[in-house]
């Protein structure tokens, strides 16, 4: 079974270079899943952090449920990600690198049914690395269309 997509942090990858994925599971609430399930989370502007040894998820926007009366979250609150030990430790000494930083590229439900993150272990980009990405793109762009034109 395909994972079934939340939401998508579109602006990581324009963002930031890419270097590792990490899957995490996520603490979060009743209201929140079910919040989830009728697919209103919001990754932009999101990034994760590690706290005592322990991994966090910030300004990750989850919107109350509209059926949760006074059972409902605080919509930005921190969440804890749920990862390995080992991985944690690995994560802490490649965060301590000059520019890494930890991204969350999407929120999706596993095959189980479970709330899963995608963590990225990311480099950000200068101006011109995304200028350079915008060239490519469009460059690539006009061979397929140029290809199209000439298959008529």
């Amino acid at each position: 079974m395909e994972p079934r997509k939340i939401t998508v942090n579109r602006r990581a990858r324009h963002e930031y270079f890419i270097e590792e994925t990490f899957e995490a599971g996520i603490a979060l609430k009743g209201t929140e899943v079910k919040s989830l399930r009728q697919g209103k989370g919001n990754l932009n502007e999101s990034y994760a952090a590690i706290d005592k040894g322990e991994v966090f998820l910030y300004n990750c926007h989850i919107s109350p449920y509209e059926a949760g009366n006074r059972f409902n979250h605080d919509p930005l609150r921190p969440r804890k990600l749920l990862l390995h030990k080992r991985e944690i430790l690995r994560l802490i000494g490649k965060t301590k690198e000059k520019g890494m930083t930890l991204v969350p590229l999407s929120l999706y439900f596993d095959k189980n049914n479970r709330v899963k993150v995608e963590l990225a272990l990311a480099r950000g980009k200068k101006l011109y690395d995304k200028r350079r990405d915008i060239a490519r793109r469009d460059a690539e762009r006009e061979m397929a269309r140029a290809v199209r034109l000439e298959n008529r």
